[in-house]
């Protein structure tokens, strides 16, 4: 197995730049330098969206920003010693010692195991003293190598490279209890949005802070690199469970009933003793949060133990349904698209000649790919090979837009009631569309499937019919509660809700349409990618089904605005390049195709280096843009794709150019916010003076040699 990290991966007593977000990209830099990656700036990118979820600076001066990124060829590590420190978010201060983890986007277990290996070393007072005391690259090397290299196993342990589950003494062993029958027992798991560091060291920090307060703890990390289910016996015996986790707990039901503390994996490793405290009072009262009955699958973590709120709450569950009701919205739109495209324009007309059916419908059921119709002369209708390829593609696109009420209810229920909600969830959707509440209907009615599923499941049955539960007893009564009520209460008012909002989307002209347009399109530009933009994007995709003239504008709004930030970028380092660093140059080269595919967050990087400079000129000019499209009637059919779905619009001429306007306005503001205070000595900096390879020969002291430039 290849080497994760090398000498020349290795910085010493070097001054990398004033903030997080360039340090991490001089390091990304070294990888790229290396070989091990196939662009630094993609790198950067991806560790910089992985530090805007949660700061990944560590009490002691450590900081750990890591990812997992498709640009990455071969495992690493890019090791810096900082003088001075660079503030990554720890509470006590700057880190000096900065590991940058970088693991391919389908990495192999071996490699996520020694990565593993090395967070969890960073727990240790010894190791990280050693890192300080190094006086060379080589150094740092021998130390972390001596950490990651695996150690010899025998018998069934030796078939596997996934780390055994963290415990403290006599925890492991469940013969062991009678021993230590005066022992509290906690169970744990820890777990992390990549799998790769804090799922580890919140596992060890736990492990330590049980054993000095003299408690049998057992920790289940569900990481990259595997996961070992805690044996039920231990479960059973446990007096409490610990969630340190920033994502979903997997077969959370096998902890129901236990009482429960619940906090993200940085407070684990900040207070774990804290946790181990809260976790020890919750055993002995009656009345502390318990692990419900049916799990709630994507929990997320509280900023302390408790219950998360009920705003992160219901933003998880809405954000559940949608990531699981895009895939559907981007195939069936595409589709629908691609059948205009080929199909002409009336492709999905009713065909008068048959009652109940447009003309793909008919054309698919009636003829064959060898018996190819002719389309008699209809205008907007192409025959053929192509009419028929049009109909095909615009049967199966309707077929998948059929799904996207449903896969909206079914997963938002799954997000509160875990799987026994997806049934439930599933069919209130469907009855949603058949009584006209739309993708209103969606919403509502799978918060209702999902709180009504896990209220049954939360009831004490006799052992005998316990069993059924989940499989029969909660999608029977919560499909039979939820559904009767979507019938018989809330589907008419919503129905004429969703019908007012289409007729006033359709009625939108003059002062209301732009004003319309530069809401989303603020919306879109404020957090690329984040929760309000993909709820501006789930307001578009969600009424695309309806293939209104309203709705097909504010789909065309929504993709225009959202490809400005990345435009603005790339124009903004193309007409300034001196206010930018190389990395950020070699970021807006990329943000070209980014924008013009309708990828947002190719904005990203620039936003966390300077976000207050950033995100407010990206607004201003995805307002701008948003305003333009809207007013003049854009019309899209496609949900994503960027300028390359240009045959879904009606009018491309207008796009494009209210894109431009966007671009040159927020490019334009982005270049004088960043030139405000600005001398031009500051701006004239010699590239040569910010490379990676001068820092490393600034201080000779370090012994790190130049390495070559690619």
């Amino acid at each position: 197995m290849s080497a994760l990290i090398t000498p020349e991966l290795v910085v010493l007593d070097s001054d990398l730049g004033s903030d997080k977000a360039t340090v991490v990209r001089r390091l990304a830099g070294l990888v790229a330098d290396a070989g091990r990656a196939t662009g630094a700036e993609a790198l950067a990118g991806d560790a910089l969206a992985r530090e805007a979820q949660a700061a990944t600076g560590l009490p002691g001066g450590i900081a750990i920003p890591h990812c997992r990124s498709a640009a990455v060829t071969q495992a690493s590590l890019a090791f810096a010693r900082l003088r001075p420190g660079v503030d990554f978010g720890a509470a006590d201060g700057p880190a000096d010692l900065v590991f940058l983890i970088a693991a391919p986007a389908a990495g192999d277990a071996d490699h996520l195991t020694l990565l593993s290996a090395l967070a969890r070393a960073l727990v240790r007072p010894d190791f990280v003293a050693a890192l300080r005391a190094a006086a060379t690259p080589a150094d740092v090397v021998a130390l972390v190598e001596e950490v990651v290299s695996p150690q010899p196993a025998t018998g069934a342990s030796a078939a596997t490279s996934v780390p055994a589950p963290a415990t403290s003494p006599a925890a492991a062993d469940p013969a062991s209890t009678d021993r230590t029958s005066a022992r509290r027992r906690i169970v744990a798991v820890s777990a992390c949005p990549t799998g790769i560091a804090h799922t580890y060291m919140a596992a060890d920090k736990l492990t330590a802070a049980a054993q000095d307060a003299g408690v049998d703890l057992v920790v289940e990390t569900q990481g990259s690199s595997g996961s070992t289910p805690l044996d039920p016996s231990v479960i059973r015996a446990a007096d409490a469970v610990i969630f340190a986790v920033d994502v979903g707990v997997r077969d959370r039901d096998r902890f129901a009933g236990k009482p429960v503390v619940q906090s993200g994996t940085k407070r684990a490793i900040n207070e774990p003793d804290v946790m181990i405290r809260e976790a020890l009072a919750a055993a002995d009262d009656p009345n502390a949060r318990r692990v419900p009955g049916s799990g709630a699958a994507g929990e997320p973590a509280a900023a302390a133990a408790g219950r998360p709120s009920t705003a992160a709450e219901i933003r998880r569950w809405l954000l559940t349904g949608v990531s699981y009701m895009i895939p559907f919205v981007a195939a069936g739109g595409l589709l629908i698209a691609l059948g205009f495209l080929f199909g002409g324009y009336q492709i999905v007309s009713s065909n008068p000649d048959v009652e109940g059916q447009n003309y793909a419908l008919s054309w698919v059921l009636n003829n064959s790919f060898f018996d190819l119709p002719s389309a008699s002369g209809v205008e907007g209708l192409n025959d053929g090979f192509w009419g028929y390829l049009g109909a095909v593609c615009t049967v199966l696109g309707q077929a998948a837009f059929g799904f996207l009420v449903p896969a909206l209810a079914g997963y938002i229920a799954y997000a509160i009631a875990d799987r026994p909600g997806i049934a439930p969830g599933f069919v209130i959707g469907a009855v949603s569309v058949s009584v006209g509440a739309g993708f209103l209907g969606g919403l509502v009615g799978g918060i209702l499937a999902g709180l009504v599923a896990r209220w049954i499941a939360s009831w004490k049955l006799p052992a005998g019919v316990r069993g059924l539960q989940p499989v029969v007893i909660i999608p029977l009564l919560a499909t039979l509660i939820s559904s009767g009520i979507m019938v018989a209460v809330l589907g008419r008012p919503l129905a004429a809700a969703l019908e007012g909002l289409g007729n006033w989307l359709n009625g939108l002209s003059g002062t209301s349409a732009v004003l319309l347009g530069i809401i989303l399109g603020l919306m879109m530009c404020f957090d690329l990618g984040g929760p309000i933009n993909k709820a501006a994007y789930l307001f578009a995709t969600a009424g695309l089904a309806s293939q209104t003239s309203g709705s097909l504008v504010i789909m065309a709004t929504v993709m225009a605005a959202g490809m400005v930030p990345p435009l603005a970028m790339a124009l903004s380092t193309a007409i300034r390049p001196k206010l930018y660093t190389p990395a950020e140059r070699d970021n807006g080269k990329a943000a070209w195709l980014l924008g013009l595919s309708f990828i947002s967050e190719g904005a990203i990087p620039f936003a966390a280096a300077d976000p207050l400079r950033v995100i407010p000129s990206m607004m201003l000019g995805g307002a701008t843009t948003g305003a333009i499209v809207a007013a003049s009637g854009v019309e899209l059919r496609a949900p994503h794709g960027g300028i390359f779905v240009f045959f879904a619009m009606n009018n491309v001429v207008v796009f494009v150019l209210a894109l431009v306007a966007g671009m040159v306005v927020g490019g334009l503001a982005v270049t004088i916010a960043k030139s405000i205070g600005r001398t031009k000595a500051e701006e004239a900096v010699p590239e040569d003076a910010v490379d990676l390879a001068h820092a490393h020969t600034a201080t000779p002291a370090s012994g790190v040699s130049a390495p070559a430039r690619a």
